[in-house]
């Protein structure tokens, strides 16, 4: 407790000391009086509950604010803290909380009245919530005429929780059974690997084959233009590409016999301006 008490007090000291320099900037006497003071609450704050008495001064931390009372000066002061925003989370649980605690039917507007009003939610970031609820199909939307209205009950609400349990129970199941089937996959891939001396051997001349296999692959990559189902391959391709070759041929032979009978050009002409070379035919 003493260091949840230290911890806060420390905190809200921080927060409030700030707002004090601000305040008093032209007044350094002052502002150093209080840092002096609120150092001396941090050295002597060893107390067991949230609040204590220091000398004669009354220490309490009350919600986000820091409290000192003198009961015999009769004089109070109190440090309210910056309170910080909402985080997107906290924002969809206060919104949900208006819809389960009224059990009612909202437009965006009324929204937008009562989340900042009941919630502390910012009006300007109520629209943005409410659509991501609805995108998470936690509130329920239905448009009606030109209005949206949001509604979003805790029965709804109560089945949806008793329906993703039951998806994440049984994917627990699931994966408790794979896990089972693995241990005992794994207790029986064991049994005759335990470590002995002929495991070893056996272990070493196994790697000492598959070395020498490597080897003798590399060796006949070596060869490879030797063998005789590679060089039948050639064969093939190579009696492929003639055929193509004589075929092209004949075609460029029968385009220069039309050129010559339509047009009336000289063949060496022809020949000349295509670049088609004089000892050009077929191949044997």
């Amino acid at each position: 407790m003493a260091h949840d008490f230290r911890s806060n007090l420390a905190s809200l000291l921080c927060q409030c000391l700030p707002p004090i320099m601000k305040k008093h900037e032209k007044n350094e006497n002052k502002t150093l009086r209080y840092i002096q003071f609120f150092k001396c609450l941090l050295k002597n704050s060893y107390y067991y509950t949230g609040s204590t008495n220091h000398k004669a001064w009354h220490v309490a931390v009350k919600n986000e604010s820091l409290e000192l009372s003198n009961p015999l000066a009769d004089k109070t002061l109190t440090f309210q803290s910056k309170k910080k925003g909402l985080s997107a989370e906290e924002k969809r649980a206060r919104m949900m909380e208006i819809f389960f605690e009224t059990k009612d039917v909202f437009q965006l507007k009324d929204m937008e009245k009562i989340a900042p009003k009941e919630k502390g939610i910012t009006a300007m970031s109520v629209k943005e919530v409410l659509q991501s609820l609805v995108d998470d199909g936690m509130v329920d939307c239905e448009r009606i005429g030109t209005s949206n209205y949001y509604w979003a009950f805790p029965s709804k609400a109560l089945h949806a929780r008793k329906r993703k349990l039951e998806v994440l129970e049984s994917q627990l199941s699931e994966g408790n059974q794979k896990h089972t089937n693995l241990q005992k996959s794994i207790e029986k891939a064991k049994i005759g690997r335990h470590e002995t001396e002929e495991r070893t051997m056996l272990a070493k001349e196994l790697s000492s084959l598959r070395d020498q296999r490597e080897q003798l692959k590399a060796e006949v990559e070596k060869y490879k233009e030797c063998d005789p189902q590679v060089v039948e391959e050639i064969r093939q391709a190579n009696k492929v590409a003639k055929e193509a070759a004589n075929r092209w041929t004949d075609n460029i032979f029968a385009i220069k016999s039309w050129a010559k009978r339509k047009f009336g050009f000289e063949e060496n002409k022809i020949d000349k301006n295509f670049g088609i070379p004089e000892d050009f035919d077929y191949i044997d």
